[in-house]
């Protein structure tokens, strides 16, 4: 490899398997990249050392930390989403230091975020975790200790708990609402320009696996991989990718239009 700004493949790498096709991540490469060598990645799809890099920082940037191949399976209008390990990515990347740095630190935050959710007890100011993530009424251990008497608080607004338990959709305290739920119900519409049919859909979503809040850039198909759960799902019909695609395309509107706001927050059942 060379520097930074000029990343190369050595054509010596006899580590590296070179082919002579086009750039799988860019399809209309500069009239200088088309004099890159390309390098085939354990799906087999051709890369070079700047397409990739980019297209994997775009995921880390969005939110996603699994590196997915976006090339099309040969003959379809399907993705490959292959999963490429970061030592590949590192590898055939070309990664600097600078960058490995980078890549490393944005994915322990990212992967700490999709398996951990911590809030701070009104009381104490610890983080807490709650294992019933359908209950609001959260039970901090440390404040218990400290008061003798068990002490719970509300996930949802943060104060002490008032009212019965449990609860999943407020406590009593004032003013204890879903700000998400708001959120969704009183969000603009956008217009999908490159998705045929679609001319007015929520802005916001929520994934309909996990319940992470989400948008659409409003650019390419009306597909979108949920940055915590990681599975992919339409932004119109709200259905998981391939449910939608057995009745549509991905620049199609869905067979069943646009899937009315939501009113609740999905709870993710972990597997």
């Amino acid at each position: 490899m060379t520097t930074q700004e000029d990343k190369r493949y050595d054509p010596k790498d006899t580590t590296l398997k070179f082919v002579n096709g086009p750039d799988d991540l860019d399809p209309l490469p500069s009239e200088e990249g088309d004099q890159c060598l390309r390098a085939e990645m354990s799906c087999g799809h051709a890369v070079t050392p700047e397409s990739l890099t980019g297209w994997c920082r775009s995921l880390l940037d969005q939110g996603q930390y699994k590196f997915k191949c976006p090339a099309l399976k040969e003959g379809t209008h399907h993705r490959c989403d292959a999963v490429w390990s970061y030592q590949e990515v590192r590898r055939l990347a070309g990664l600097t230091p600078e960058e490995m740095q980078y890549f490393e630190e944005k994915m322990a935050r990212l992967a700490a975020a999709e398996y951990c959710e911590f809030k701070t007890c009104p009381g104490c100011k610890s983080c807490v975790g709650r294992e019933d993530l359908s209950n609001l009424s959260v039970q901090c251990t440390l404040c218990t200790a400290d008061k003798g008497e068990h002490y719970h608080f509300c996930w949802q607004c943060l104060k002490t708990w008032k009212g019965a338990m449990p609860r999943s959709d407020r406590c009593d305290n004032d003013g204890c609402i879903n700000h998400d739920v708001e959120i969704l119900k009183n969000c603009s519409t956008i217009v999908l320009p490159e998705v045929k049919g679609v001319d007015a859909c929520p802005s916001i979503r929520v994934c309909p696996t996990c319940g992470q809040r989400v948008e659409h850039d409003k650019t390419g198909c009306k597909n979108i991989i949920c940055p915590r759960c990681q599975l992919e799902f339409c932004f119109v019909c709200l259905k998981l990718t391939p449910e939608c695609l057995e009745t549509s395309s991905y620049f199609i509107a869905c067979s069943d239009g646009v899937a009315p706001r939501q009113t609740s927050i999905p709870v993710w059942h972990r597997n």
